[in-house]
């Protein structure tokens, strides 16, 4: 009886224990950013999606602004920090954020390039570790794209200025 009681006690603790240890072991590891001007082409596994991926499953629509670059820029910005992202890098129309899980704190990059001619932001979001993400990258980046629309239709004939430098809201 006893023995039965601990191995009921002991399964579950065993569990726990090794998805704490991927979680530990998904902190390292960065995207590969941009190749040849594009975003890295997703691997052929279920959990990363982009916009720059021809077809397939892995493939998503980009996001699509009106007004200008800079203020598209800004609403993204903060659609990604209201979505609970950190962004960790950010230049020459491209922003690297992370998102992390609540229970297990597994890492997510997501990347965005903006292509101003096509007014588009590409998107790619990857899980670090592991095959299959269960849909969560793609519910995240559509969750971020109704953010966003919903940030540009509220910014769309403001300035940069009106919005505010680092995308928070107004100056005043």
């Amino acid at each position: 009886m006893i023995a039965k009681t601990s191995m009921y006690l002991l399964i579950p603790a065993l569990i726990v224990l090794a998805m704490f240890a991927v979680s530990c072991a998904s902190q390292g590891k960065r995207p590969l950013g941009m190749t040849d001007g594009k975003l890295s082409p997703c691997p052929r596994r279920p959990n990363c999606i982009s916009s720059e991926d021809d077809a397939g499953p892995s493939q998503i629509e980009p996001l699509t602004f009106t007004g200008t670059p800079e203020t598209a820029w800004m609403c993204l910005k903060r659609s990604i920090q209201d979505k609970g992202g950190v962004i960790e890098q950010e230049g020459s129309g491209y922003i690297w954020a992370i998102f992390k899980t609540r229970l297990f704190r597994f890492v997510d990059d997501i990347e965005f390039r903006m292509d101003v001619k096509d007014e588009v932001i590409h998107v790619r979001s990857a899980s670090r570790v592991g095959y299959s993400d269960f849909g969560v990258n793609r519910r995240r980046v559509e969750a971020m794209r109704q953010k966003f629309s919903q940030e540009q239709n509220q910014w769309v004939n403001k300035s940069v200025e009106d919005i505010g430098a680092d995308g928070a809201g107004p100056t005043r």
